[in-house]
This record gives structure tokens, sequence and C-alpha cells, in this order.
């Protein structure tokens, strides 16, 4: 029912961009090989997405009719698929959990969401959501936004493709990922430049540590 109310009144826009996680891959494997913990390209891309809401503030809003919420928290919704449908767990304080952490608790909250064990308050709410389908082989998608949220992001499947840097072909992994925004309170301006931020992000992901 939310979804179908949002698709009928929210005027969706879509912003597809392609982000090279060759970098990433790197940091990451350096990450899973010298530790107990295995770190995901999605918990980068959750730290990325609450990074770039601190970063462009105005993107951190939702729609309410009469007037639009400004959050200062940096809540991220993560979709997860269980048997009867999808339901998005909601990762709380994003900007002050390093990767170890962030990825534990996406991890438990992911298995406590299959096993129909999640309180509503830990699915109700969130101020952007993260919605990933690589993991399916898909390689790009839309998404519905989740009201009252204003955004949700669209992640699909890494693969390595030809790209050229410095006037020279090499091959590197590219993600590509589609921001879907309520235009009535996310403009494609403002949009566009949440996804430049990401974009940023994830491309070099040593500057998510600042």
């Amino acid at each position: 029912q939310r979804l179908t109310v949002a698709l009928q009144e929210a005027p969706h826009f879509f912003l597809s961009v392609d982000c090279d996680i060759s970098k990433l891959n790197e940091v990451r494997k350096i990450i899973n090989d010298n530790n107990n913990f295995k770190i995901s390209v999605n918990d980068f891309v959750i730290k990325a997405s609450s990074k770039a809401l601190k970063i462009v503030p105005k993107a951190n809003c939702s729609w309410n009719d009469s007037f639009i919420r400004y959050y200062q928290s940096y809540d991220i919704a993560v979709a997860v698929a269980i048997d009867d449908g999808l339901i998005t767990p909601i990762i709380k304080n994003v900007e002050v959990k390093g990767l170890e952490e962030l990825s534990s608790e996406v991890k438990e909250l992911a298995l406590r969401a299959k096993e129909n064990k999640l309180s509503p308050e830990e699915y109700q709410g969130g101020n952007f959501t993260v919605s990933n389908l690589g993991m399916f082989g898909v390689k790009n998608f839309t998404a519905v936004i989740n009201p009252p949220q204003s955004m949700i992001l669209a992640v699909g499947m890494a693969e390595k493709r030809p790209v050229i840097v410095n006037e020279e072909v090499k091959i590197s992994e590219v993600m590509t990922v589609t921001l879907s925004c309520d235009h009535r309170a996310v403009d494609g301006a403002l949009g566009s430049k949440w996804l430049k931020v990401f974009k940023s992000l994830i491309e070099n992901p040593s500057l998510m540590l600042l």
C-alpha cells in the first residue's frame, strides 16, 4: 500500500552514474585478508550514503504534505528480501560507526529480518534507503521511494568494463547505481550534487575516513 501510494503521489525522477570500485575492492581485500570479519561492497555503499547525506545536508530530508522535514541523523534503511516480500531494517547513526561495526549490524539485522524477529522500531523510519540487487546479477534498475523518505539508491552488479583513464583504455570494476528522488523535496540539481559526492566517496574510499 505504501509503495503504491508512493508511485501515485511522489513525482519520481531517476539519476544514474557508473562508479569505479577498483580502489574500494583493493581496500576491502586488505581488510578481509587481515581480519576475522568480512566487509562487503554494500557496507561501503551504506557508509558512503550516510557520508554523502552529511556533506549535502539539504538532501537529508522527507516530504510531509505541506513542508519538508530536514534531519540531523543519518539512519540508513537496507532493503532485505524475505519470504513474504521485502523489509527495510534500519542502521541508525551510520556516520559514527566503523565498517566492522556497521557490517556486523547489517548482517545481524538481515538475519533477524529473515527470521521475522525485528521489532517495529527496527524497520520503521530511516532517512534514506539502499536497495542492492547486484548479488542477483542485476546490472541496473530503478527503485520505488520508501515514503516519507525522499531518496532511494538502487545498486547494480559490479562487472569488469573498459574505461578510459588519461587517454588510455584500462579494465576496471564498475558498478552502476541509480538514485530515485521525490521531486517535491529533492530536485535534479540537489540529487545530482548528492550523487556526485557519493561517487567520489565510493571511488576514493579513504575519503570516508574524514
